[in-house]
């Protein structure tokens, strides 16, 4: 896919992706150590106090290195820490934020920082949007799925018992801060999550970053810093053409969504927090890829197998799990309706036109029920 490239300029020790919206637009920062965080201080929002929202598991890690950092900018700095995990993105948790702006007396001028995931962060923009009809807030995602994906883009929201993030607003951050050194302390499966949304980059839009991917899989597993920067600055750049050529996603932006019609029907009905945004993500890239061959797109099942064999090196799951042993057909059609894609009850699916080309497509629901039948007996 061709589209103007993203202004970067690199440093030793950072780089920067930009993402263009006007008035709106501001710097992605990517790297690690103290010269990034001397660069990122540059573009903190001006404020007269900041709130960093946080959870149980990534406060007691980075917190206090957070705050420290913003002393020097805001004469007041506040913290709540909520609880970890998608089962906690809900109106109750999200309450949490506005009590303790609230609690505090936070003005028009307070800067919130979302420090965490792309639950937190997904959260806190959503927050930042309401209070007040909006103020400032910086993302500073310490997953490689949020450095890659959800940090990126403005899109804020919480989630739904019917259906996944179907609550929310597009706000943008001020800035984005990926310091890949919060990246050590992530458990493996939480990194092989991350790297089921740099691989989605490949078919939508790039297949020589799937190539380079292919090589560097394990580098990256391994979380080698210098693969670790390129994965997560090319991953940031695709994202950043899509965003500031389709903000709101009325069109270009809706092939960010590939395989998420399929899996956020398995995060759905599997219960949130049951699988990984980005394990659900994986096994609903496959049946997209098996859909758009079914649609005649692919001429055969050569790529779905590439496809497969470089998610199975990234540590993540390839086959969609059985979410209704009595229905389960029908519950997938249901839950994915339930989808911000669908219009007038007729899903749309992000499909390959060909490798590193996605559309959107109405496609029937005869079309897509073997697809669901076979879930559970077919062997990759």
């Amino acid at each position: 896919m061709s589209s103007t490239s993203p202004t970067r300029s690199i440093t030793p020790a950072i780089d920067h992706v930009h993402i263009e919206l006007g008035e709106r637009s501001y710097p992605i920062l990517i790297g690690h150590g103290p010269s990034l965080w001397q660069q990122a201080q540059q573009h903190f929002p001006k404020g007269t106090s900041a709130l960093i929202v946080t959870n149980t598991t990534v406060a007691p890690l980075y917190a206090q290195a957070l705050r420290e950092r913003l002393q020097a900018h805001y004469p007041v700095i506040h913290e709540v820490v909520l609880p970890d995990g998608e089962q906690y993105k809900d109106w109750q948790t999200l309450n949490l934020i506005f009590d303790a702006l609230l609690g505090h007396g936070a003005d028009r001028k307070a800067v919130l920082f979302a420090l965490g995931g792309g639950v937190i962060g997904d959260m806190t923009g959503f927050a930042a949007a309401s209070y007040m009809r909006g103020v400032p807030f910086v993302q500073v995602p310490t997953t490689l799925l949020a450095q890659v994906d959800s940090s990126v883009g403005g899109k804020t929201a919480i989630n739904h018992p019917l259906g996944k993030n179907m609550i929310g607003a597009f706000y943008q951050p001020r800035l984005v801060v990926c310091d890949i050194d919060t990246l050590q302390t992530l458990p493996p499966e939480q990194l092989s999550a991350g790297l089921a949304e740099v691989i989605k980059y490949g078919p939508i839009y790039d297949m020589a970053f799937f190539a380079w991917l292919e090589q560097h899989v394990a580098d990256l597993r391994a979380q080698q810093p210098d693969a670790l920067r390129h994965a997560i600055r090319r991953s940031c750049e695709i994202k950043a053409a899509v965003v500031s050529a389709d903000e709101t996603e009325s069109g270009l932006r809706e092939i960010l969504n590939f395989g998420h019609t399929f899996g956020h029907a398995i995060e759905a009905g599997m219960g949130y927090g049951a699988w990984l945004h980005g394990h659900a993500v994986a096994a609903g890239m496959v049946q997209a890829s098996r859909l758009s061959h079914l649609l005649g797109h692919l001429p055969d099942d050569s790529f779905t197998r590439r496809l497969v064999q470089l998610l199975q090196q990234a540590g993540l799951p390839v086959q969609s799990p059985r979410i209704d042993p009595q229905r389960n057909t029908a519950r997938y059609l249901e839950l994915m309706r339930v989808d911000k894609k669908s219009q007038g009850g007729a899903i749309r699916y992000v499909v390959l036109k060909e490798p590193g080309k996605a559309i959107t497509e109405k496609v029937d629901d005869a079309t897509v029920i073997p697809l669901l039948d076979a879930i559970g007996r077919v062997t990759i």
